[in-house]
């Protein structure tokens, strides 16, 4: 993520008040835009759906799917991840830009095969989906995998307000079809939303191509077993998968779901609270961009240099202590701000539900929600500093750990009844955090040793 983080510096070296405000604003964007706007543009097409010719069990159905499909692209997507940004960066390092877009393309071809395996076959297992309807879902199941490839690649770029533009053009363009379209039920909503999709998912390869010149057209160089850390495909996998994991253990228990459409099911008591909640992520998000990506990620590079430089190890030691400052001054901020904003959304919940037109049952889960996906956010800066020191084992089984924890916390939750629903995701979001700093702590104490030992 360095591209951000210098457009960033470079953004808050104009030392005003309002180079502040628009670096944590687009920090916050640039990290969570595309999963708020997604959330944000949903309740919108949900709430004009409603008021239109379009009978409620359809709004449903469509939203239902559509969670679906965020889930799942996440996921699948999630297995290059990780492994294609630090191939990227590599390439970066030894300059050679022409690799990118050869290998992001190669990328996208493979994650579209095991997209396209995964959702024909359980598309085939939908008996009640009419043809026109699944062809819709299967396309836009890969373009939403492409997209979040392509996602990675922004902040390797400058012009950070085209792509937000674009973002929010193509979102509002979602609003204003199901606005002025007439009403053609399932098929006409899956329709906007998958073709927004690809406006979106081919203007963010537009930018990429335009911005890395290439001499191919495809690559599988990412895939080299020699040059491939498996570790990063795992760990890419098992944290969308985990962050996930809480929901389907609730959407395929009968005591809290129920069916939809064929394979698709929701929880009505556990759903609506926790996706509001994520938008609570916006401010952790943005201090998590700015000070993990500026602060953080200069210390973490100067550290490194000096090893390789072959600095003195008092000057080493001195730069580790410096670094390790900076990681927890990030972890301070991104505490303090989401823990805040946390206090002021508790404090609002109640108002906020009403606005929302809510029932106020959900309070309870509301908070504890609002308390799991701010925890989430700690998490998240753990595990990113855990890959700025290549501790690639060690994420794998906080992940792992994160996994484990939320599938089983999931079920005793619903085991122990309605009070207790949401305490199995913020559970396991506590725990794992804390394991993940007790972890880091231990990493950043025999840095220097673990760090020249990989230099052999």
């Amino acid at each position: 993520m360095a591209g951000i983080g210098f457009e960033i510096r470079k953004i808050l070296q104009k030392n005003t008040l309002l180079s502040v405000v628009e670096a944590y604003g687009l920090a916050g964007i640039i990290s969570s835009g595309p999963w708020v706007l997604s959330i944000l543009t949903l309740l919108v097409i949900g709430l004009i759906s409603m008021g239109m010719a379009i009978p409620t069990e359809i709004v449903i159905q469509f939203l239902v799917i559509v969670t679906y499909l965020m889930a799942a692209s996440l996921i699948i997507s999630g297995l290059f991840q990780l492994l294609v940004t630090r191939f990227i960066s590599d390439l970066v390092s030894i300059q050679q830009e022409h690799r990118i877009v050869p290998n992001l393309l190669g990328s996208m071809l493979v994650t579209s095969l095991l997209a396209g395996l995964i959702g024909a076959g359980a598309l085939s297992l939908c008996e009640t989906i009419p043809p026109e309807v699944k062809i819709v879902i299967f396309a836009t199941l890969i373009l939403l995998c492409n997209q979040w490839l392509t996602i990675i690649f922004l902040s390797g770029m400058k012009e950070y307000y085209r792509i937000l533009f674009t973002m929010a053009v193509s979102y509002g363009l979602m609003i204003i079809l199901c606005l002025t379209l007439p009403p053609s039920g399932l098929f006409g909503l899956m329709l906007i939303f998958g073709s927004c999709q690809g406006i979106l998912t081919f203007a963010f390869l537009y930018h990429i191509i335009r911005d890395f010149p290439a001499e191919r057209l495809v690559s599988f160089e990412f895939l080299n077993f020699k040059k491939t850390f498996f570790s990063l495909m795992l760990c890419g996998v098992l944290y969308n998968f985990g962050v996930w994991l809480d929901k389907f253990v609730f959407w395929f228990s009968d005591e809290t779901s129920h069916q939809v459409i064929d394979l698709f099911r929701a929880s009505y008591i556990y759903d609506l609270p926790i996706f509001i909640a994520y938008l609570a992520i916006v401010p952790g998000m943005a201090v998590f961009m700015l000070r993990m990506e500026t602060d953080f990620a200069g210390a973490c590079i100067t550290f490194y240099h000096a090893v390789r430089e072959g600095e003195t190890l008092s000057t080493i030691q001195s730069l580790k202590n410096k670094m390790i400052v900076a990681c927890q001054q990030s972890l301070y901020e991104i505490f303090k701000v989401q823990g805040i904003t946390l206090a002021l959304l508790i404090l609002w919940a109640e108002d906020i539900l009403k606005m929302l037109n809510i029932d106020l049952s959900y309070l309870h889960l509301f908070y504890i929600d609002l308390v799991g996906v701010s925890l989430q956010v700690l998490l998240m800066a753990v595990l990113n500093v855990m890959y700025y020191l290549d501790k690639r084992i060690a994420a794998l089984g906080l992940t792992t750990l994160m996994v484990v924890g939320n599938f089983t916390l999931a079920h005793v939750s619903i085991l122990l009844g309605p009070i207790f629903y949401g305490y199995g995701f913020a559970a396991t979001m506590l725990i794992s955090s804390i394991v993940g700093m007790v972890m880091l702590d231990k990493q950043f104490d025999d840095l220097e040793y673990q760090t020249f030992m990989l230099q052999r």
